[in-house]
């Protein structure tokens, strides 16, 4: 539910629109290099120099990185001389980290299996119909 109390699952045109904010956001957390970027502002701000060095990916794509969660709100710049340095726009996205770690722990590998969004089909793979799926 969202703060109004309406259900993001719901058919009306303003539950519509709760919908299509709910895709962006979570479509802004599914790629690995921003999450991880997410991670790392969940210890403190960083500069994006920092934020190369953690995660090993070059300045332009962390930057480009940053740049869609800062248009998606979740971060936001703080400029201190010639540096600029992030952090998380609202610690509310913590609370939705630590509801999918939970809900992950829960599932166990049944997400990573999943034909469309698993593991496995970003790679790829198949699963042989004699293969376990422990």
């Amino acid at each position: 539910m969202n703060k109004e109390g309406a259900c993001l699952t719901g058919s009306t045109a303003t539950n519509s629109s709760n919908l299509d904010a709910a895709v962006a956001l979570f479509h802004s957390l599914s790629d690995p290099a921003r999450l991880a970027i997410v991670g790392r502002l969940a210890e403190g701000e960083a500069r994006v120099v920092d934020l190369t060095g953690k995660l090993g990916l070059a300045q332009s794509t962390v930057s480009a990185h940053v740049a869609c969660l800062r248009d998606c709100g979740l971060v936001t710049g703080r400029p201190e001389g010639r540096q600029m340095f992030y952090s998380l726009t609202h610690p509310e996205l913590l609370d939705v980290l630590a509801s999918a770690e939970t809900l992950l722990a829960a599932t166990g590998t049944t997400v990573a299996l999943c034909p469309n969004y698993g593991t496995r089909a970003r790679t790829g793979a198949t699963i042989d119909s004699k293969e376990s799926l422990r």
